[in-house]
Order: structure tokens, then sequence, then C-alpha cells
């Protein structure tokens, strides 16, 4: 079910994009995945790039945020011009709770998070338009990510990705272990 609503969501879009435009469709900027960790996140985002044709740009939490003053904004603005400048491009960013959390919890000059969340919001909705931009953000905890980047034309579609089940699981291995020589004792199909 999450590889066909990213399948509609972002490779049709990316793929087909005149009968959106001609019938005023106005595709979604932003989709998070969220589940339990382990579940494939990561790589349904990069299969979904691949088959959109689409530049993937993958990034986590840990390597936006800096200690210096005015760099995650800077880091987040160049991903983001990048993404624009290489369009299609599909925006890949893991551990999104840890990125973006809730606002409102410092009182003063806002943390560096805070100023991040504003960031995103900006490149999301800003003046420069994301065309041909889909920004797909990964995590284990949706509670935690601020409410304002769940409202729509941003992150419109929240996709739950469940641990697969026994047929699923099957297919997984075979994937990986097509290449693989595998001892004469070892069967995935039982």
């Amino acid at each position: 079910e999450a590889r066909e609503r990213l399948q509609e969501g972002v490779e049709l879009p990316l793929t087909h994009p005149d009968p959106f435009h001609r019938l005023g469709i106005r595709p979604a900027k932003g989709f998070l995945l969220y589940g339990p960790p382990g579940t494939g996140k990561t790589l349904l985002a990069k299969a979904t790039a691949r088959e959109a044709e689409a530049n993937f740009i993958a990034t986590k939490s840990s390597d936006l945020l800096s200690k210096w003053y005015g760099e995650s904004e800077q880091q987040i603005a160049r991903l983001f011009a990048r993404a624009r400048q290489v369009a299609p491009t599909v925006i890949f960013i893991d551990e999104l709770d840890s990125l973006v959390p809730a606002r409102g919890g410092g009182l003063g000059e806002p943390h560096v998070t805070e100023r991040v969340v504003n960031t995103i919001l900006a490149e999301m909705d800003g003046l420069e338009e994301l065309q041909s931009v889909v920004v797909i953000g990964a995590t284990n905890r949706p509670n935690l990510v601020d409410p304002a980047l769940l409202r729509p034309g941003r992150f419109d579609e929240l996709i739950y990705v469940s641990v697969p089940d026994e047929s699923g699981g099957r297919r997984i291995l075979a994937i990986h272990n097509q290449d693989m020589p595998l001892g004469p004792d070892v069967d995935l199909h039982s």
C-alpha cells in the first residue's frame, strides 16, 4: 500500500506532469513515511525516485544540523537549491523528527531547531516554487514532528510503512540474495 501511494503521489506527477497541469491538480509536495525502524523507508524512497527517473538526494538530520549559528539554515537552503537545479528530484530526509521537532519549547533566543523548522517551511512554501521537486521525510516518531509541517502544502501525505508480512519478507530476502551464492542447505522459501 505504501509503495502504491508513493507511485501515485510521486511517480505519476514527475513522469506525466501535463495531465496534472491541464486538470489543475496540484501534486503533493511532501510525503512523510513513518513506521517501526528497519521497515525499508529509505529503500522505498530510493526505489520511488528510480521509478520516476528523478534525481535522489538523501540526507539525515545529523548532516544538516550544525553548532555554528546560521549554518544549519544555509545547509537546508543549499539542499533545496541543488534539488531545484537538477529537477526532477526527490529529496529524502531521514530522522525528520530530530531535525524539525515541535517548536515552542525555548524562551528568548530561538533554538537552532526552531530556525531549521522555519527554514524548511520557507523552502517548501516559499516564493521559489518546488517544481518537479518532491520531499520525502522518514521517521519512526511522527508525533514529534512540528505540526506546521504536517499541514497541506507541506508534508501532504503521511504513509505508514509496516513490517512486511511473510510473503513480503521472502520477496525482500530473494532480492537481496539474487546475486549471492547460497549453500545447498539454505532455503529462502520455507
